[in-house]
């Protein structure tokens, strides 16, 4: 199987091995990148998961979710869509939601996921009736639609197609 880099060119797929460790980084311009250790559950070349535990400071209040130190992130990347979905779950394993990025598609080497952020996300709590479309409006001052406005496009359908799915409780998309 391939993926596409940003510029629609092929790209190999590199399945990683379950159990094996990588470095996330969330390429988060222009603010500096987020990187933390994970540890690949599944990858059949196309969809990745992976899971980490929480990487930022002890406790991040977003008003509809805190997360903390000990909530256990079970992230969804794929080489072909322009998202990624995060189950968060708290230490003792209670669902929190699900965080969900718009980036494009994740670039995959052994020993690190490479993942552009694009500033537009979803949340979609546990019970599944909230959801949340976040940073419209970070994403409309990053300059995307001016600087590369068929990425634009495929940001907004692409938490277009989260907040579907997302209604519709995810179905078989989290299946690894």
């Amino acid at each position: 199987m391939t993926a596409e880099d940003s510029s629609g060119t092929p790209v190999p797929s590199v399945p990683l091995t379950p159990g094996s460790e990588v470095t996330v980084r969330l390429v988060k311009h222009p603010r500096p990148d987020v990187r933390y250790p994970a540890v690949v559950m599944s990858d059949d070349g196309t969809h990745l998961v992976v899971r980490a535990p929480w990487a930022g400071p002890a406790v991040r209040d977003f008003g509809y979710v805190a997360f903390e130190r000990g909530d256990v992130f079970t992230e969804h990347y794929w080489r072909d869509r322009w998202y990624s979905v995060k189950e968060v779950r708290t230490a003792s394993g209670a669902l929190k939601g699900w965080y969900c990025d718009v980036a494009r598609p994740a670039r995959v080497a052994t020993g690190s996921v490479v993942v552009e952020d694009l500033d537009l996300d979803l949340w979609l709590s546990a019970d599944r009736c909230t959801v949340l479309r976040l940073d419209e409006e970070e994403f409309l001052a990053s300059g995307l639609a001016g600087r590369d406005p068929a990425a634009c496009d495929r940001a907004r359908q692409a938490l277009d197609e989260l907040e579907r799915l997302a209604s519709e409780g995810f179905g078989d998309l989290l299946a690894a």
